[in-house]
């Protein structure tokens, strides 16, 4: 295993064990298994989130962030791009996840009737290949001119 490797393992894991962990307390001591209601008074309509989407739209950033600075500091430290450049890019490949994860959630929750967290812990192994393949090709490439 090359040191990149591990190190993205290793800082993938934590900040994919932050999520998990966050994603539990928060979906059941939050927001407490109850539909959550945001009024957008501009538009005159209230939008309804089901409880496991919106722990998801709380969780999101946080890990974003935390899972940016892992890797943009300790697995890809040779990659030269300007570092607003690799968050624009790391926010597209989160995105591709953030896309696989709702539909995931939506799928396994609602359709398949499984509970949201270990729901949530399957999706991840999907989201985890396409992330490393994204961050390593794509964010954090490194030239080679």
């Amino acid at each position: 295993m090359s040191k990149q490797l591990f190190r993205y393992a290793a800082c993938g894991g934590g900040n994919m064990l932050l999520d998990w962990v966050l994603y539990f307390l928060i979906y059941n001591f939050v927001i407490g298994h109850d539909l959550v209601y945001f009024q957008l008074s501009a538009f005159h309509y209230q939008l309804c989130l089901t409880p496991h989407i919106a722990t998801l739209c709380i969780v999101f950033p946080i890990t974003l962030l935390t899972g940016f600075w892992l890797q943009k500091y300790v697995t890809f430290t040779a990659s030269e791009l300007n570092s607003w450049r690799q968050l624009g890019r790391y926010i597209v490949i989160v995105a591709v996840n953030l896309a696989i994860n709702y539909f995931g959630l939506k799928l396994c929750v609602e359709t398949f009737g499984w509970y949201p967290t270990p729901s949530k812990m399957v999706i991840t192994i999907v989201t985890v290949i396409i992330s490393y393949l994204g961050q390593k090709y794509y964010t954090f490439r490194v030239n080679n001119a």
